[in-house]
């Protein structure tokens, strides 16, 4: 992509060039996008790292669905222990473990309902240097509580409700004409979209309330997807020229 063209764009999405400009250049201090000049004019092409980054990203955000298939009953339990003092590290691990769907009931333990997210854990531990200290369990819930109170504790799934509803605002008020709007509009899309794999954990379908509101959410983010995609593609292309 051109400089001039993000700037563009950036600009309908009310930032500053000033701002646009430092964001790109904060991108290439990071890794994930490299420069180069074509006379006057700056190209900006992704690096490998970028592209495996927003590959990744990409895979999460459309292939995730608000409402869990098939469960059979089984949990995912890990427990680890992170220094108190060690904030920035402690920070870490609930991020990253949120993104993967993970809740933590009590402090030092973390759970799922889907088993098979065991290798991710491990890879988010490892690559924190966390590895030794982590134990993994898979079983079935046992006769003390209830899976109601577990999720309970685990999750709020009236914030995760929440965030749907005002999803359903945000793109409900979207209502794009110009060529440029539905790039705009596609962007916002995307942009609101992106937050709710690391919101939502994703849970099976009977551990959600009966009434759901993601599956109207999710639904909502495909269709309009797909009926802003061509235009917002189309404009993207003539802003961007080669």
């Amino acid at each position: 992509m051109w400089t001039a063209a993000l700037v563009d764009v950036l600009a309908a999405l009310d930032v500053e060039e000033k701002s646009a400009r430092q964001a790109l250049a904060r991108t290439a201090t990071d890794g994930w996008i490299a420069a180069s000049r074509d006379g006057r004019r700056t190209r900006w092409a992704l690096t490998p790292a970028g592209r495996r980054l927003l590959s990744e990203g990409a895979e999460r955000i459309y292939s995730f669905a608000a409402e869990g298939s098939s469960w059979d009953g089984r949990w995912l339990v890990l427990t680890v222990s992170v220094p108190e003092q060690s904030r920035k590290l402690r920070h870490l691990v609930r991020t990253r473990l949120a993104w993967a769907g993970f809740g933590s009931p009590v402090p030092g333990v973390w759970i799922s309902a889907s088993p098979a997210r065991e290798a991710e854990a491990k890879q988010i531990f490892a690559d924190l240097g966390l590895a030794e200290g982590l134990f993994s369990f898979v079983g079935p819930f046992a006769g003390i509580g209830s899976p109601a109170q577990l999720v309970a504790q685990a999750w709020d799934l009236a914030e995760v409700a929440a965030h749907y509803r005002a999803f359903i605002e945000v793109v409900g008020a979207l209502a794009p004409s110009s060529a440029l709007d539905f790039l705009v509009a596609q962007v916002r899309l995307v942009h609101e979209w992106r937050r709710m794999p690391f919101i939502d954990p994703q849970l099976p379908r009977p551990l959600l309330p009966p009434v759901w509101i993601g599956a109207e959410a999710v639904t909502l983010f495909h269709a309009q997807h797909a009926a802003w995609a061509p235009r917002a593609a189309a404009a993207w292309a003539a802003q961007n020229p080669r």
